[in-house]
Formats: structure tokens, sequence, C-alpha cells
């Protein structure tokens, strides 16, 4: 078959006069083939007719009439499940190389006769106009910070004409944590666009109605004013309208994965170094988006004179039971706060609690419903004067800091049952009083050398698994001649 350019060069020739038989040589074809193209007037592309007859039987043409009307009962079913319905109901007629044939069988079908299907289109992006952000969970990376696995997830902006991003690590997907990581991303990009979308969070979206209306919450819009922002959020169920940040999930952890393989580990000495691990990542992906973003700079809008550091402030009052319930959530404090009204500030992983002005307390924040936060050092000194109350408190689990102290209580049931849960909170005491590392360290040594871990013995251990003080350092002695000799004579300057 000759194609449709060695045609139109004949033709070409012989308009210009030359013989059929040297149009031919010229165009490298026989004298008959050309003669059979100047006659036809057509070019082979033209006379390609298309091919209605079947070089192989069609192994579904029995069952077809059954295939048909299951998708038009429901075009959602997949090809799979119908070839797997054949094949149960049908023994031995099919093979499984035969899916295939199905497949384009019922893709035809679709194109011809199934229902019409979504448009997606294509936006414009303009410069300066829209940053979209969503969490994404990072688990998946399975990264571990000095061996510890580090559940987190990760606050994503992008500005959605550069597609240049930002991050910030968070553990949640609270308010506090969408208001610090909005903050963090525009000042690492250095500019504010007139337009930010999120996701459909409770923390700054209300749904109003099925129709896509929202509401904003009042600290949300709060925050955007301070920016000099837009809000803007996509319909419940509709990701794609978030696509930009959506698809640079993706895009992002399988760099961050790449990254990882090529570094060899996973496992970070602290948090701090796996932050300028992400930080270093993102800023060499910005590079490949400088050029656009040059272009973007221009028309964003400059940050504001200090970030808004905006948070929520609860007042609570601390319990007879030296407990404080913040965002449903319970957390242990000094007894010396019972009584009292705190002002808690609230923030994406702190709680940070005030008497006046004063600032008290940091505890760390929970996440999640009905969580607690017990630390043994808030309790041990009311504990260790009643050591009854040991044995049917609600919270006695966390009063366990270490697996180590949990086997010196089981060793000490077993050895001294009557007195178990006084020598294990006189434990706590000393641990709280000294170092819970130490306590935990001449445990374990007692435990090792099959001993009961009792106060008394622990007492001593600690005493002698003291670190070595620190040797002094003398005064160091000065000698100046050495540096007289490099000062010239005053013979010299004469």
């Amino acid at each position: 078959m000759k194609r449709d350019g060695e045609i139109r060069l004949l033709l070409e020739e012989r308009r210009k006069g030359a013989s059929q038989k040297l149009a031919a040589a010229r165009t490298g074809m026989s004298e008959r083939t050309a003669r059979k193209y100047e006659q036809a007037g057509t070019l082979p592309s033209q006379m390609k007719k298309p091919r209605v007859h079947r070089t192989r039987t069609n192994p579904f043409d029995a069952d077809w009439p059954w295939v048909e009307a299951q998708l038009q009962r429901d075009p959602a079913l997949q090809t799979k499940t119908l070839f797997a319905l054949l094949c149960q109901a049908y023994p031995g007629r099919y093979q499984e190389n035969q899916l295939r044939t199905l497949q384009r069988h019922v893709q035809a079908w679709r194109v011809r006769h199934g229902p019409e299907q979504e448009i997606m289109f294509q936006q414009e992006h303009l410069p300066g106009r829209m940053a979209q952000s969503d969490f994404t969970v990072m688990n998946s990376l399975a990264v571990t910070i000095a061996g510890v696995a580090f559940p987190h997830l990760v606050y994503h902006l992008v500005l959605t004409y550069s597609n240049v991003e930002a991050i910030r690590i968070c553990f949640s997907e609270s308010f506090e944590a969408l208001a610090e990581g909005l903050e963090a991303c525009l000042w690492q990009i250095g500019g504010v666009p007139q337009w930010h979308r999120t996701d459909n969070l409770s923390a700054a979206v209300r749904d109003l109605d099925r129709e896509g209306m929202h509401e904003f919450t009042q600290n949300y819009r709060a925050l955007l004013v301070h920016y000099g922002m837009q809000p803007s959020a996509n319909t419940a169920g509709c990701a794609n309208q978030n696509g930009d940040v959506e698809q640079s999930h993706f895009r992002f952890k399988t760099a961050v994965d790449q990254a990882l393989r090529v570094r060899g580990s996973r496992d970070f000495g602290d948090r701090a170094a796996y932050e300028r691990f992400l930080t270093d990542l993102v800023r060499s992906r910005n590079l490949t988006r400088s050029q656009r973003f040059e272009t973007e700079r221009t028309a964003l809008r400059p940050l504001p004179v200090s970030p808004l550091d905006f948070t929520r402030e609860l007042m609570v009052r601390v319990s007879r039971f030296s407990l404080i319930r913040v965002l449903n959530n319970h957390y242990s404090v000094p007894s010396r706060l019972i009584g009292a009204r705190v002002k808690v500030r609230v923030r994406s992983e702190t709680l940070e609690l005030h008497h006046g002005s004063a600032h008290v307390l940091t505890l760390p924040r929970l996440s999640g419903r009905n969580q607690r936060h017990i630390d043994y050092r808030h309790l041990i000194w009311s504990l260790v004067r009643k050591p009854g109350a040991f044995a049917s408190y609600c919270y006695r689990e966390e009063l366990f800091p270490t697996t180590t102290f949990r086997r010196a209580y089981d060793a000490l049931l077993e050895g001294k049952s009557a007195r178990a849960d006084k020598e294990y909170l006189r434990l706590l005491h000393l641990a709280a009083s000294t170092s819970e590392t130490e306590v935990e360290l001449a445990i374990g040594l007692l435990l090792d050398e099959e001993r009961l871990p009792i106060f008394d013995a622990v007492r001593e251990l600690v005493g002698q698994t003291k670190p070595d003080p620190t040797p002094a350092i003398g005064k160091a002695t000065i000698d100046l001649a050495s540096y007289d000799q490099l000062i010239p004579s005053r013979s010299h300057h004469a």
C-alpha cells in the first residue's frame, strides 16, 4: 500500500508534463501501480474501506444478551465481575485469557450505548489568584524517629498557577493545625494570594445544605481577614474541585518516598532532622517551578507585619482530682492548682496554661475525644500518702510510665502482694524526686538479677548509678609573650 504523499508526488510529476513511465520512476513505483492510482483519482487513504467481517468467531455470542441486560440494569458493573459470573454459571466454557476480549466488547458497548459521563473542565489559573491546601496522612511512608514510629500528617499548600508548594508537620486536622499551617506556609512562600480554597474541613467550613452552600466559621474568617484572602471551599464529596493540592499530595509523597530510598534509611535522629529533610526536598522541588513563580511573585500581595499567632482560649477550673477537661480530653495538672480557674491557650500541638498573666504549665495536646494525659509527677505526692487509692484509681494504667515500671509492679505483686501498691508508689515518688531514667535503670538491674525491686534496693542503686560529676576545668594560664613577638619593634618602625 502506497502512502498519500507518494501519490501526490506522482500526480505533481504528471501535471508538470512527465510521462506516466517517467513519473513512476521518479516516485519509486511501478508503471502499473502509477496507472492504478491515476485511473482511480483517489488517494490510498481514501481507497481503504473499514472491515465489517469478523476474522474469528465471537466466544461471547451466546451470552452477550445476558451481559448487555446486566449493563443496561447497572452500567457501573465492572467487566471482571460479569466475567466471573459467567465462569461461575458455565464452568469450563471460558478461559482466563478471554477476559480481555470481553473487556473490548463491553468498552465498545459503553461507547455506543452507555450513559453520559461527567466532563472535567480544564481551568485557567491566573498568577496570584488562588492557593489550595489540605492535610495528607504520611503514615504509609513508615518514618521513624530514633527507632520509634512517627505517625503524623502534613499540612500542604500549593499555589495553583506556579504549583509552588509549602508544608508543615502536624498531628490532627484541628482548626489550630489549619491556622498554624496556613500561616507557616504563607510565610515560607513570601506572599499572599487573593483566594484560599480548602477541603470541606469542619474546622473551617459548615455545610448549610446539599446544594454546596457553605458557611465559614468565625475563627477561619478572622484568620483570612488578617491576611486579606477570600475563602473558598469545594463541594462535599467533590475532591476534584481541590484537584491541584490533591494531585500534589500524591506527587509530594512519591517524592518523599524516593528521597528516603536514596537516603537508605527512614529513621531520623530527632524531629528537627526530619523537618530539615522535608524542607530541603520542598525547596528542591520548587526550584523546577521558579520561572512561573517569578511571574506569580509579582501578583502576590505582601505579608502583614507579623503573623496573627491565632489561638483559641478557654477558661477551665481544675477539679479536686487535679484534672482539667479541654476539648473532651482529660489532663492532669499539679495539685497546687486545684480549685483555680486557668486560661488554656489551645495550639495545634500544645496547651498553654496561664493563671492570670503567669504561665504555669505547657501540656501536649491530645487528638480525638475521651483521651487522657496523666503525669504521675502531678499526683504522686498525694498518692504516696494515700496508697490505698492506687488499686481502684480509674487512671491507674497511666501511672506506669514505662514497661520496666510495669514489670516492677508485677514483681512486687508476686513477692510482696500485701505491700505491692505502697512499694511501687514509693518507687514512683523516687523517680519524681530524682531521675526517672536512673530509677528505671536500677529496676532493670534488679530484675535482671532476679531480685525484688523494693524501694530500699532501688534507692541504693540510684545513688551508685549516678553519672560521674562533671570534671572541674581549671582557669587557663595565658602567656602573652608569644603575641609580643608578632608586634614589630619601635626600631623597625624608625
